[in-house]
Formats: C-alpha cells, sequence, structure tokens
C-alpha cells in the first residue's frame, strides 16, 4: 500500500467522476461550442454572483492570465512573500506581464489591510506603478490557513481606495468556504477576479476557473489563447469539474480532520517543533535542527507513505479525497513508532 501525502494534486478520478467524463457532450471550446464547457463555467459564475468564468487546464494559467489582464508592463503586484504566484509559478509574473512583486511578509501566508495599504507606491515617476493586489486562500506555504472575512474586506476597501485591482488565488478556496462557513457570494463581491482549482481538494485530472466581469473574461480568454491555453474537446475534462462541485466540496471537511489527526501524532514526537495545529488540508511542521526532513520522509517513503521535505527544516503532509480514514490509522501508528 502506498499513501501519498505529497500533494491533493495525487488524486485519481473516482468512478462516478470517469462515468461523467465518458459520457460528456463535447464541441470545440476554442469557437466556444463545447456544451459542457460552457455549463461549467455558467456554473461558477453563477455560484459565485459574477458575470462570467473561463476554464483553464492549470491553476497557473487561470492565475497569470489574471495578472497579465490587470497589469501593465512595468507596474507591481503586491502579494504575501511565499504566495504561489510568487515563488511557484516559474517567475511568470516577471515573464508573461512584465511587471515586478512587492512581496510582504506575512504570518501564516497571510497579510493585512495596514500592510497593503503602506506597500502601495506613490504616484511618483521613480515608482512602479501599483496596479493589483493579490491574495491566497487557503495559503499553500501557511499551511493551509484561511483569510478571517473581515480582513479579507478591509483589504478590499483599500484596493478600492486606491483604485488597484483585487486578485484570489482560490486554488484551495473550497476547502476554505468549508472551513469557515463563508459563502462564495461573498467573494464574488468584494474580488475583480478568483481563480479556483479544480485539480486540487476537488479531485479533478486537471482544470481551474477564473472568474470575473464579463469584460475582464472576454480580455481573459484572448490571453488564454496567446499562452497556449485554447482547448478543443475540453468538456471531458469540465465534466469532471461539474461532478465535482455536486459530489465533492462537503467532504473537504473529511480531509481537514485527517489532516488534524496526523498533526497530533506528530506533535506527540520529541525531534518535531511546536507548530500551529492545521485549519485546513495541509500540515506543515518543523524539526529540531540536528534532524534533516529528507531522513524522515526516507523512512516513511519505506514504510508506503509519501510526503515532502520543503525546507532544511520542514515537511509538508497534504490529506485529500484518495487519503482514507484507515489510512490515517496506519500513518499515525508508524509516526507514533518512530525514534530518530
Amino acid at each position: 500500500m502506498t499513501i501519498d501525502l505529497r500533494s491533493d494534486t495525487f488524486t485519481q478520478p473516482t468512478p462516478g467522476m470517469l462515468k461523467a467524463m465518458m459520457n460528456a457532450p463535447t464541441g470545440d471550446d476554442v469557437f466556444g461550442e463545447d456544451p459542457t464547457v460552457n455549463e461549467l463555467e455558467r456554473c461558477m459564475a453563477t455560484l459565485f454572483g459574477m458575470e462570467a468564468a473561463l476554464y483553464c487546464p492549470t491553476g497557473t494559467m487561470s492565475n497569470q492570465v489574471a495578472i497579465k489582464v490587470h497589469t501593465q508592463p512595468g507596474d507591481e503586484v503586491i502579494c504575501e512573500q511565499n504566495a504561489h504566484i510568487y515563488i511557484y509559478e516559474g517567475g511568470g509574473i516577471a515573464l508573461n506581464s512584465g511587471a515586478q512583486v512587492r512581496a510582504l511578509p506575512g504570518k501564516n501566508g497571510l497579510i493585512s489591510a495596514d500592510a497593503v495599504e503602506a506597500a502601495i507606491n506613490p504616484d511618483d515617476v521613480h515608482k512602479a506603478r501599483t496596479s493589483l493586489v493579490a491574495l491566497e486562500n487557503t495559503s499553500n506555504r501557511g499551511g493551509g490557513s484561511c483569510y478571517e472575512w473581515d480582513t479579507i474586506e478591509a483589504i478590499s476597501k483599500v484596493c478600492r481606495l486606491h483604485g488597484l485591482s483585487f486578485h484570489l488565488d482560490g486554488a484551495r478556496l473550497f476547502n476554505a468556504l468549508v472551513k469557515t462557513g463563508q459563502t462564495p457570494e461573498l467573494y464574488g463581491k468584494v474580488f475583480k477576479s478568483i481563480s479556483v482549482c479544480l485539480n486540487k481538494g476537488l479531485g479533478c485530472p486537471i482544470g481551474s476557473v477564473l472568474l470575473g466581469d464579463a469584460a475582464f473574461i472576454k480580455k481573459a480568454r484572448r490571453i488564454r489563447k496567446v499562452f497556449g491555453g485554447g482547448m478543443r474537446q475540453a468538456g471531458y475534462m469540465a465534466a469532471a469539474g461539474l461532478y465535482a462541485l455536486e459530489h465533492h466540496i462537503e467532504r473537504l471537511a473529511e480531509d481537514h480532520v485527517h489532516a488534524r489527526r496526523l498533526a497530533e501524532a506528530w506533535k506527540s514526537k520529541s525531534f518535531v517543533k511546536e507548530f500551529e495545529m492545521p485549519e485546513t488540508n495541509i500540515l506543515i511542521f518543523s524539526l529540531e535542527d540536528n534532524l534533516s526532513p529528507s531522513k524522515i520522509v526516507e523512512i516513511l517513503y519505506e514504510k508506503g507513505i509519501r510526503c515532502m521535505a520543503i525546507s532544511p527544516t520542514q515537511i509538508r503532509m497534504v490529506t485529500h479525497l484518495d487519503v482514507s480514514a484507515e489510512m490515517v490509522d496506519y500513518c499515525c501508528g508508524v509516526i507514533e513508532g518512530l525514534s530518530v
């Protein structure tokens, strides 16, 4: 038995999802004629109370398309210093949009309205034009942490006051919604654009949906084409997204419970430093200075458990659709028996 906790991107389609994919009606999406893609985009836009949506192959593409629409070359984007758009998208902000980043230190990957306002450049020819603020919810490197709604609303007010666009990298947004009880409609009211992944907690093979008003999505569709993201009979994959929206959202709470169970097992080990309990499905913890994460990862690998060393001191585990309660029981038993 192999239990893969490296990421929630390792899930396999369920039998029901595969059946939905096989039976999906399709057309040419570049011509706007794939009925299943059109239905997915309509459903997501309706869910978030936004005018339009665009189906993209990946979350990275949907984020980069949004940034390209929101900025001009020479602009500056404000985000947290460990944001996915900054450290995990291949320098795409610079390469694709010709923009630079003002990376702010945050707490568990989250930033405040005061920090955002202080980072906005004045109208000065010596300074880059601040044009976009981007948040990430949940925060990947923040250990799946979630924004409080009051914080999002306060940052939104700062953006409106200064005429800035406001984008959300919602790769794991449904995890945050399930955890906090917040609603999609709230997000649709404050963000200019939202990127939502289907290929993480929702368990789809590929796919991300970019949301915005009609004018924004019209521009985004052109940029998606330029980036090579215009797919043809994409309905087979979009059908997986429709299935996941119906069947895989509420069950995310199970993943959160599993992550906390793993965290409790690690907290009992003397070689693990104090860490905060995970809010959602991502667990990140640090080891004492004399112990290598790679060593622990190797020991676990030999016992059929896969996880990741994400820094010289940190290990990450991510629970997901393909990790059962029985698997978590096994993992906890192995962790509790570790002696290093």
